[in-house]
């Protein structure tokens, strides 16, 4: 279900607008869009420390300050099969974090679970679409 939008009647500094009106127009997009993004991901930054957001080519992420997106540390997580604080201390033994850092990114999934599994699914069926491919062409050369 998707979420209703709902109005808001907020003031703000002449020169907060005058940003926001520059960087909507560099983003090419509305100034009511990127000013709800910023909110959007000022209120998740405030409520999980550590977190970030980074723009590139898939389009906003969640990633770790100074490290990979949450996605790629869940995937990794995931990938093991230790549980629990072992999953936690070997994650960040293989992508050369500190565990606060996993659990860090943990905690944002807990809360953005459907967000985050989106790219790991994405990953997955890349990652067998190259191997397919990879085998019809080791076929054909054989």
């Amino acid at each position: 279900m998707a979420a209703r939008a709902k109005t808001f009647s907020a003031r703000w500094d002449a020169g907060v607008l005058e940003r926001l009106g520059r960087r909507s127009e560099l983003a090419g997009t509305n100034k009511s869009r990127l000013a709800e993004r910023y909110v959007d991901e000022g209120t998740r930054m405030d409520e999980h420390p550590g977190i970030v957001f980074r723009g590139g080519p898939a389009g906003r992420r969640a990633a770790l300050a100074g490290g990979p997106d949450v996605w790629e540390v869940l995937a990794t997580l995931k990938s093991g099969e230790a549980k629990g604080d072992r999953a936690i201390a070997a994650t960040a033994e293989l992508l050369n974090l500190t565990e606060l850092q996993v659990r860090t990114a943990t905690r944002y999934y807990g809360a953005y679970t459907e967000e985050i599994d989106e790219p790991i699914r994405r990953n997955v069926e890349e990652a067998d679409a190259a191997e397919a491919a990879w085998r019809r062409e080791q076929a054909a050369l054989a």
